[in-house]
């Protein structure tokens, strides 16, 4: 399982990176795309919608299961990773690169874990 140092996460295992706009953007950890298996459908927010901290943003569905996504922070949906819809393997493929949304306006983002903070949360056993 891969982390990376730049990134902020949280305890449902979604990632935020802080970009130097403002805005932030979200996707799923490693740990969860493991987890979950093969993905094959993903559901995502359309830009412009709110969202709200510890609310589910959208699911995905693996072969297993469908699972909420969790937003990590509240504000307002810039942009959403339209090639997902089409290609929801990236996230298994790669996971820090396959973002899924863009957050502007962003607020309630105390919680977040760091790297090595999230690790240890994972290595507890949830």
């Amino acid at each position: 399982m891969a982390t990376l140092e730049n990134l902020k996460y949280t305890k449902s295992h979604e990632w935020v990176l802080e970009n130097a706009d403002g805005t932030v953007t979200v996707g799923l950890t490693d740990y969860a795309q493991q987890e979950l298996g093969d993905l094959v459908f993903v559901n995502l927010p359309a830009a412009g919608d709110e969202v709200t901290a510890g609310e589910p943003l959208g699911d995905v569905e693996s072969v297993k299961a469908v699972s909420d996504v969790f937003c990590p922070v509240s504000g307002v949906v810039a942009e959403v990773n339209e090639e997902l819809l089409d290609a929801p393997q990236l996230i298994n493929e790669q996971p820090y690169e396959a973002w899924m949304i863009k957050v502007e306006n962003v607020s309630g983002s105390e919680e977040l874990l760091s790297a090595a903070e999230y690790e240890a949360f994972i290595a507890q056993g949830e």
